[in-house]
Parts: structure tokens; sequence; C-alpha cells
């Protein structure tokens, strides 16, 4: 790419930004190459700065559920934007946002409105801990729940290890109450919470992982979860930063509670679809643990741009969209069309590949063996293929389709995706495995 803009732009970047990008993924660091510089966006497409045109499965990472430019979500922006960008104090339309996640989220009661999935998991952490008065708190290694310095930690050997920062910049001492275990691992949870039952605030779980690709919690794992934080006294905190209205209406939560009679998490972390595209994140739960917060309780959490009028007319346009009927039928079949033509794909080109999706997420990974079923855990993704990953990638995206660039990412359909850009990127797939 000696010629390219993105080149250019990638040099040029890498002289005033760390690494040329502001935020690590981007920088194409995991699958090698240059980064595209994305010049303007449309429906299910996005263009780079040499006016190259990719199908996008990767929808600003997982905010486009309507795809890009959507009519609707640009007409509530724009008359917000007339109105005030910022105000401080405030507005009725935060209230209205308010009002309709909790419409579509039954588990919770009242919702706090912030900025970021970062700030969103780390004052739900906060709050956690000061509900119950206790400060460990269990993660699972391969979820990613921003990076807050409590939370940037990973397993060490063992059932129930006490984390280990995986950030220069993080002491020891802040992330000595994190204890990391193995995803959809019943037996370390089990002991986990049998060693330090009486300690543990909360457990923080993505219930579809989407940054170890895809991976789902079993149901078996999650049932035995929520009765080990009901037993325990411990709050158990569903990150749907991702899933949230992205893999149904009412989030990852609403399928397991489909699943397990009464099922229900404590606190829910929101993210990327609610905000439609805007920075815009949310954490929501009973009005007893919410009313810990300040104004009224002993927890603080402040933001001076939570509920920004511009970010919250670009989510309540969104929610209210994804709610028309047969909008997530029609999603989930789109999905499951893509997913299923790259396996046959792989199939047929004798290439071991495995995959899952829900609603309007998907992943797959190419496993070493043929007979390797999907990953349940971070160690499992990690031993799939990650060079036949890397090469997939760059042939996906030299023929004009644009997947996450790295392994460990999970990928997203729009309504905006066609019956057409899904035959496109089949047709992109086949000819990346016959090259290959």
């Amino acid at each position: 790419m000696a010629d390219s803009r993105n080149a250019s732009l990638f040099e040029r970047a890498r002289r005033s930004i760390p690494g040329g990008v502001n935020s690590p993924v981007r920088a194409f660091r995991a699958v090698g190459g240059t980064p595209r510089f994305v010049a303007r966006a449309d429906g299910a497409y996005l263009w780079d700065a040499d006016g190259k045109r990719y199908i996008d499965y990767i929808g600003s990472w997982g905010p486009m559920i309507l795809g890009h430019g959507h009519p609707a979500v640009l007409e509530a922006v724009q008359k917000a934007a007339t109105e005030g960008f910022s105000f401080g104090a405030p507005t009725e339309r935060e209230v209205e946002l308010a009002e309709e996640i909790l419409k579509l989220v039954p588990s919770a009661e009242q919702v706090r409105l912030v900025s970021s999935g970062t700030e969103a998991a780390m004052s739900a952490l906060r709050l956690a801990r000061g509900a119950t008065g206790r400060s460990k708190i269990v993660k699972f290694e391969g979820c990613y729940h921003g990076h807050a310095d409590a939370l940037l930690v990973k397993a060490g050997s063992g059932l129930a290890t006490f984390g280990h920062p995986t950030s220069a910049g993080v002491p020891p001492e802040v992330v000595q109450h994190t204890l990391v275990l193995t995803y959809n691992d019943v037996t370390g949870l089990e002991a986990a919470f049998s060693a330090h039952g009486a300690e543990i605030a909360c457990v923080m779980i993505e219930p579809i992982a989407g940054n170890m690709n895809f991976v789902r919690a079993s149901l078996p794992f999650m049932k035995r979860l929520r009765e080990l934080c009901t037993q325990h006294g411990a709050l158990l905190v569903f990150d749907e930063v991702m899933t949230g209205f992205r893999v149904a209406l009412g989030g990852a939560q609403s399928l397991y509670a489909k699943a397990i009679p009464g099922f229900k998490p404590d606190l829910s972390v929101f993210g990327k679809v609610i905000g439609g595209g805007m920075p815009l994140a949310a954490f929501a739960g009973p009005r007893a643990i919410m009313e810990q917060l300040a104004p009224l309780g002993p927890v603080y959490q402040a933001g001076t741009l939570s509920g920004n009028p511009v970010a919250t007319a670009c989510g309540l346009a969104t929610l209210r969209e994804i709610q028309k009927p047969g909008f997530f039928e029609s999603l989930a079949a789109s999905t499951r069309d893509l997913l299923d033509g790259l396996l046959s794909a792989a199939a047929a080109a004798g290439v071991p590949m495995v995959g899952d999706c829900e609603g309007g997420m998907f992943g797959f990974f190419f496993p070493k063996t043929a007979q390797a079923a999907l990953p349940q855990n971070y160690v499992e993704v990690m031993a799939t293929d990650g060079e036949r990953f890397n090469r997939y990638f760059h042939g996906m995206l030299d023929r004009g389709v644009y997947l996450a660039p790295a392994l460990y990412e999970a990928g997203f359909v729009s309504a905006a995706h066609t019956p057409a850009d899904i035959e496109a990127t089949l047709a992109a797939a086949r000819a990346t495995l016959a090259a290959a």
C-alpha cells in the first residue's frame, strides 16, 4: 500500500497519536498490515481514505444495528444538535431514554446514564461493593469490561487465582481483590464461592463474551452462577455493553430468562446500541440498589456529559426503531444466513471452521483439528488457528469485506445488510478460501 492514502495517514497518525490509533485493536497489530482510515459510511457500507468500499461487519463494534445513517436517527440527531450540544443540567430526553430502557429490561427499576461502557462497568462495580459492603469481585478470563484498573486482570494458575495486572500502571494492590475464573467452568466457580463466598461483592460476566470472538455462557453454568450468587449474597452483574439490544430486544438476559425460570441479574451494564453510535452507556438495577447512588446514597458517581442531549436523541431514536414488529426476526435471519454460508463455504473448501450467532451478533473460529467443537473459554479460543484467521481476514478485506481485525472479536450484522450483501460476502469467502 505504498501509494495508499490509508498508509500515509497511518504514518502521519503515528507521529501524533500513540500507535497511530485511539483504541488499540484499530491498529491491525493482531492481523498485520495497514489499518483502513474510514472516510464515510452509509447503510451496510463504509469507504476508506482511498475510496474503496467495504461491507461493514464491525458496525462501530456493535452500535450500528440499523446501519449507518438511518434516516430516523439522523433526523433526531440533527434536531437535537440545533437545540444545544450539552447543558450540564437535566433534560426530558434523559427521562425518556431511561424509561425506554427500563421498559425493555424487566430486571431493572432504575438506570443511570453515563458516557462509555468502561464508565458504566466501573460504576456498577463500585455500586456492587457499596451495596454489599464487600471488597472482592469475580470476573472471567477473556471477558472484557473496559479498562478500569480493577478489571484489567487475567487468570493465573489454579481454579481460583487472584488476578495480576495485565497493564502497566495498575499496581498489584489495586487488583488484589479481583478473582479471575475460567468461563463456563462450574467446578472452578463452586470452588471460588466455597473459599470466598462471604467476601464476594459481585460476579461480573459477559453472558455472551464478544471479546473472545463469540462464546456464550452455557445454561448449566449460568444457572449455577445465579444460584451461588443468591446463596452467598453476591450480586450478579451482567455486562451487556455488547449484547444489550443486540442479541435480542431484551438483551442476553432475556434469553436466559426464557430458559431458566425466574432468572435475572442484579445489575446490568449497557452501551453501544443504546447510544446508536454516540458516546452513551448505562447501568441499571433494582431501586433498592440504585438508590445507593449519590445524591441519594453513599456511592459517588458523576459525569459532566452523562445523558448528553445529542447522544440521548440518537439512542432513543435507535431503540424505537428496533422495537418495530419483525425487526429482530429479520436481523437474526440475516445473521444466520451469513454464518451458515461462511461455514458451508469453509466445509466445501475442506477448511475446519466453527461458529455461532445470536440476533445480530456472530463469531467464527478456525480450529486446528477437523472435529473440534466451539471454544467454551479463553484458553480454547486462543488455541484456534490464528494464522489462518489472519490470512482469511486479509483475503476478505482485499475483496471488500470488513471483518473484525482480530480473532478474538465478534462480528455484527445490521438491518441494512441485504441478501445481496450476504451473497457478496459469501462469494468473497469462497474466493478467499480457494486462494489460501
